[in-house]
């Protein structure tokens, strides 16, 4: 249990300990607590050269951004009814785990000893079972509060040379059937069209996928270099947990782009940011939001696009919009292409895509790109035709949903 109150929280920045503070009173408050020469950056846009002390009316956005939400946020709740659960006490339920580089820790609280690990292997074949799931959220609770996100998921240590946990566990939906095997095919598809994923494995009963963390650089003689992380949402100021979550909802990949290139990002960089986009796209993945992509970085002058990751086929699931009402089914983006108030969210034509690649991402043959990918979503769907994991209902669904893509490239 964490203590009713908390004001200050000691801020971690990768290997430095104690980098800064947090202080909630009044509004929030964020010191560093090195000289600014030799300070590491809390976040890309607030260096301790620019200032050594930051306040803002709510948690700052790169710290909003991992708190949790959707189903990790009521598991919590439900772990712990009587525990006061504000941002504060998040943070300190995070503790050092999250994404990214920052860390927190209470004062006056001990140090939480390193639950047992678990090897991938072990994970791929523990058969799902949503109690199963519950067993896992609460072992690794104190490991694992720092993942945001809607989906089912935890975060688990599997290497006792590394201090914090370095899989992440998806687990299937009663709301969204086969959505572990669903992202599955996805990022086997996207990884034959060369597109940087993190590394992936479906279990054996095809419940659950088990990832690698890309914020997290293993060394051969077991050292870990912790990579800075914001998603764009935070990048741009904005805070979407709760009532506010549709705010990821907002903007363009136009407008991602672009602040990619006001970050001086190498441009090839952007020619991935168009594999992504132009993924989704093709596979008909209407929730890749303003979370769902982001940026790792060492330092302001060390900064590059992090790997494709949460991309799924949208299309194949009906949704309501209110209790009773008619099932719909996902037929737009979660952004708009182009910026601009008379752009909308409808999936691009094949010419529309091209002229983003092309004018926006600087991509000389943008055609090539859609050609590659599917191609590499036809490889994807021959090459594991057999594969039982996959349920063939959910196989058929996403098949025709990719027959939408497969134009792209004609």
């Amino acid at each position: 249990m964490l203590p009713e109150k908390i004001r200050q929280l000691s801020v971690s920045i990768g290997d430095a300990e104690n980098a800064g503070q947090l202080i909630r009173a009044s509004t929030y408050e964020f010191r560093y607590v090195q000289p600014q020469a030799e300070q590491a950056a809390v976040a890309l846009l607030m260096p301790a050269s620019k200032h050594l002390t930051w306040q803002d009316g709510d948690l700052f956005p790169p710290m909003d951004q991992n708190l949790p939400e959707g189903d990790l946020f009521m598991k919590i709740r439900e772990l712990f009814p009587k525990q006061t659960m504000t941002p504060m006490h998040m943070l300190a339920l995070i503790g050092r785990n999250g994404i990214g580089r920052l860390g927190y820790s209470s004062p006056d609280s001990a140090v939480t000893p390193m639950p047992r690990t678990l090897s991938k292997n072990e994970l791929l074949k523990t058969a799902y079972t949503p109690a199963v799931f519950n067993e896992l959220v609460a072992a690794y609770l104190s490991t694992g509060a720092g993942i945001a996100g809607m989906q089912p998921k935890i975060m688990v240590p599997d290497q006792p040379t590394v201090p914090i946990p370095s899989l992440i566990v998806k687990a299937a939906s009663a709301a969204y059937p086969g959505l572990a095997a669903n992202e599955f095919l996805c990022l086997t598809a996207a990884k034959e069209a060369g597109i940087d994923t993190p590394t992936f494995a479906l279990s054996d009963d095809g419940q659950m996928l088990v990832l690698d963390r890309f914020d997290l650089i293993v060394q051969e003689d077991g050292r870990t270099e912790r990579l800075g992380f914001e998603d764009i949402a935070a990048l741009a100021g904005l805070r979407v947990r709760d009532i506010l979550s549709d705010r990821k909802y907002q903007g363009s990949y136009q407008r991602i782009a672009e602040l990619m290139r006001q970050l001086q990002l190498p441009s090839d960089n952007l020619h991935r940011f168009f594999e992504q986009v132009a993924f989704s796209v093709m596979v008909r993945n209407g929730d890749a939001h303003l979370k769902n992509f982001g940026l790792l970085y060492r330092s302001a002058q060390d900064i590059w696009l992090a790997p494709m990751f949460d991309v799924v086929t949208t299309s194949v699931y009906t949704y309501t919009q209110y209790a009773g009402g008619p099932e719909l089914q996902d037929r737009t983006l979660a952004l708009k292409l182009f910026a601009g108030k008379n752009q909308t969210r409808a999936y691009p034509s094949k010419k529309e895509l091209e002229d983003f690649g092309q004018r926006i991402c600087g991509i000389s043959q943008p055609a090539r790109t859609l050609e590659r990918i599917a191609q590499a979503m036809q490889d994807t769907m021959k090459k594991t035709a057999g594969d039982t994991r996959v349920p063939d209902a959910l196989r058929t669904k996403m098949a025709e949903a990719w027959e939408w893509g497969y134009g792209y490239a004609k």
